[in-house]
């Protein structure tokens, strides 16, 4: 048996470990869901660490470990590990400490399941209800095909005579499985055992990249990556060894508020709150979910920035989704040992996007089921709307894998856009709506369309005058701003508003 048959045997055999035990979870928790309650939120019960590692495991897809790890890595160099700072000390910790409790006392004060619930009660607003949830239907399935994405190079590299749908289909098929048997609380159950996985799995990853003979230990490795030559793309040693960034100093502030502040609007993260337990889950939560974020995303870029070492400064075929896969099999294709620890890195990839795809569906799912449908058939609800969720999850499950598979344009061009504009509609009507009595509904409406707008109009006037792929560039930037003035314009129409009403 030649090394990557042994690869190949490993992994198979790990994989087959880890299905038994999703299944086995979605199985036990089947009779723990009785209501649409326990299946969306786990009837307000989940305790710190599930909750911990739910938000943990549903912020890092596979796509941080292949596309942004392998890309910033490469590109960035070591400053890229603070984008892993940001989202757990902005995303993470801040977010826990600022909006855990006030969501979970007054979505359980308001009766809310879900943020298009929470806009229709706290604002008094029917129409607020159905267009946030009409956002996140449009928005978050098609990102949901964007977690498959970070294992195509990974599964090809390994198992080169096998077709990367079938990769795709096992995690769809997987996930699906324990999701409808058991909603939130199988979810959270697997994301603390795909959670273990992924810290096991990063850790490794870290130590064996930075052991090999490339790299030669951490001090060694700085030595030799601030001696890399420019090979063509304008990249030197000096820009991958500086702490701040170097020259990408405004593209990392960029990414960093995008995908730590992003978390703030995002009803699949958002969500995680509103099961949590109490106010010591909470506090627990606040820890154990920041150390996680720490770990893994520190640790993924920390893995891309001496990928220039271990590749000899050569960017593989596959582009910038090629750099993490090719790396792995360079440095771990060697002795049992590291051919145990490369099979744990893909069960690390396949817990990163099960994790993920389960959370946006369940919020997908809901946004249809329990926030758009009640709103036009008023007698829709109890048994009817279990089973309704349930057969949309395995729907939105199914169409995430055919939009993968096909690649569609459209598809793809949404979900580029999908995280700015989701976070830019949602973040200043939930975050005052939390905060200040004084916020009205005509303050969250226009915070809402003033997200959606900022990305729309740039959107049509840069597609109009140089293309849709120059568009498709400025989105992490156009996110950013929505979310910005979001943030801005709730407090000041409101304000507004009030006076107007006194007046």
């Amino acid at each position: 048996m030649n090394h990557l048959e042994f690869v190949q045997t490993v992994t198979v055999i790990v994989f087959i470990l880890f299905a038994i035990a999703m299944v086995l979870i979605g199985i036990s928790s089947f009779r723990k869901v009785k209501s649409i309650d326990s299946f969306l939120i786990g009837g307000r019960n989940i305790g710190g660490w599930l909750s911990a590692f739910a938000y943990g495991t549903s912020y890092f897809s596979a796509v941080i470990f292949v596309g942004y790890a392998g890309k910033h890595g490469w590109d960035v160099g070591i400053g890229a590990m603070w984008i892993g700072v940001g989202n757990a000390v902005l995303g993470c910790f801040l977010s826990w400490k600022l909006l855990a409790k006030r969501t979970r006392d007054m979505t359980h004060k308001l009766k809310a399941k879900t943020m298009p619930e929470f806009f229709g009660a706290r604002y008094k607003s029917r129409n607020m209800k159905i267009c946030s949830a009409l956002i996140i239907f449009i928005f978050l399935v098609p990102y949901s095909s964007a977690v498959y994405k970070g294992l195509g190079y990974t599964f090809n590299t390994i198992f080169p005579s096998i077709s990367v749908n079938f990769c795709m289909l096992a995690i769809a098929v997987l996930t699906a499985v324990y999701l409808i048997l058991g909603g939130y609380v199988a979810t959270a159950y697997t994301d603390f055992i795909q959670g273990l996985i992924m810290i096991a799995g990063i850790i490794c990853m870290v130590i064996a990249i930075i052991r090999t003979d490339a790299v030669g230990g951490l001090t060694e490795g700085l030595a030799r990556l601030a001696a890399i030559p420019d090979n063509g793309d304008g990249i030197t040693g000096s820009q991958l060894t500086s702490l701040w960034g170097g020259d990408s100093w405004r593209f990392l502030c960029v990414n960093i508020l995008l995908t730590s502040f992003g978390t703030w609007g995002l009803p699949q993260m958002v969500n995680k709150f509103y099961a949590v337990k109490d106010d010591k889950a909470i506090k627990q939560a606040t820890i154990i979910s920041t150390v996680f974020c720490l770990i893994i995303g520190v640790g993924a870029y920390a893995t891309g920035a001496f990928s220039r070492l271990v590749l000899g400064n050569k960017l593989p075929e596959a582009g910038h989704d090629g750099v993490i896969p090719s790396m792995l099999m360079e440095a771990l294709n060697g002795n049992t040992y590291t051919i145990i620890i490369l099979a744990v890195i893909v069960i690390l990839l396949f817990s990163a996007s099960m994790s993920t795809l389960s959370a946006i569906v369940l919020s997908s799912s809901s946004a249809v089921s329990v926030d758009l449908l009640p709103e036009f058939r008023k007698s829709f609800g109890g048994k009817q709307q279990m089973s309704l969720t349930r057969a949309l999850c395995l729907l939105f499950i199914a169409l995430s894998f055919v939009f993968a598979t096909m690649n569609i344009s459209i598809i793809v061009n949404i979900m580029s856009f999908s995280w700015g504009v989701v976070a830019g509609c949602f973040i200043g009507p939930y975050v005052w709506g939390l905060f200040s009595e004084r916020t009205t509904k005509a303050g969250a409406a226009c915070g809402m369309l003033g997200g959606l707008l900022t990305v729309g109009i740039p959107t049509i006037i840069i597609t109009a005058s140089s293309g849709f792929p120059a568009a498709v560039a400025f989105a992490p930037e156009m996110g950013v701003v929505a979310m910005a003035v979001s943030i801005a314009i709730v407090p000041i129409v409101s304000k507004i508003n009030n006076r107007w009403r006194i007046s």
